[in-house]
């Protein structure tokens, strides 16, 4: 049977969870939402999340029997049948099967459309001779950092935007004071944002630097040094990285990252 959960149930703290949290990490804050569906089995052994609107976010512990799994999944989805699912993410063998066995029971077809590496870094590795600094992001930079997310945008989800329609956003991002920016010579070259925080982790997210200014390091250099930051907080750095861009991978790991897992997006239609 399962039961409704929020971000300081004890399942999101015993070592079972723990061990994935880095993969898992999203679901901290999609817990932490009153609007979102959040769901435990009786026995502590598998999470459902899902923010409205959503991929549902599906974990379950490594040493659950597959034929016990299984029989969650026909519980998980018989309570879901008034539930509109757009899709599910998690560990790819296990959100397969979840996968295809909701389809099977609400007539659906499924493809995943995106596999992504989790990463953490408890030593961050800053490279040597990058020139520049990293600066918070204040409302001065509001119109670049609009610009950098619509290039970010483009660049991660192939969504092309006009620059003003992330004013707002910008806007948003810079008021939380975890938004910063790598200057060279007063010049904005890079971005990254520290997007959530949880009890063991803090997620990084919209690091991007404009094509004109890349493989110079600037990127590596402000996520290094963001990283320390977060280490000093007592907080360790995580953050995903689509598997289709090698670059944005290799820097990550170039700086002191290690893959902690992958997690395969699954859309219904």
């Amino acid at each position: 049977m399962f039961q409704k959960i929020n971000v300081s149930d004890r399942i999101l703290s015993q070592d079972i969870f723990i061990a994935d949290e880095v993969q898992y990490n999203l679901i901290h804050l999609i817990c932490e939402s009153k609007s979102s569906t959040c769901l435990k089995d009786s026995d502590e052994t598998m999470i459902y999340a899902q923010s409205t609107g959503h991929n549902a976010w599906l974990w379950s512990s490594k040493d659950i029997a597959e034929d016990k799994k299984a029989v969650l999944y026909e519980e998980l989805i018989e309570f879901l049948k008034e539930t509109t699912l757009p899709g599910v993410s998690g560990e790819p063998k296990t959100t397969e099967r979840f996968a295809q066995l909701y389809s099977q029971a609400n007539h659906l077809q499924y493809e995943s459309t995106m596999t992504i590496e989790s990463y953490f870094s408890t030593d961050p590795k800053k490279p040597l001779n990058v020139k520049g600094t990293m600066q918070q992001a204040t409302r001065k930079n509001l119109a670049i950092v609009a610009e950098f997310l619509a290039g970010f945008s483009e660049g991660a989800y192939g969504v092309r935007v006009n620059p003003e329609a992330k004013i707002l956003d910008a806007k948003r991002m810079i008021e939380t004071g975890d938004l910063y920016i790598w200057f060279v010579d007063d010049k904005p070259v890079s971005m990254a944002y520290i997007a959530h925080r949880s009890a063991r982790y803090s997620r990084l997210n919209a690091v991007y630097t404009p094509p004109s200014c890349r493989k110079k390091g600037y990127a590596s250099a402000l996520v290094a040094e963001l990283s320390s930051v977060l280490l000093s907080e007592d907080l360790v750095p995580m953050l995903y990285a689509d598997l289709k861009n090698p670059d944005s991978n290799k820097v990550y790991r170039n700086i002191g990252f290690v893959e902690s897992g992958k997690i395969v997006d699954i859309k219904f239609k």
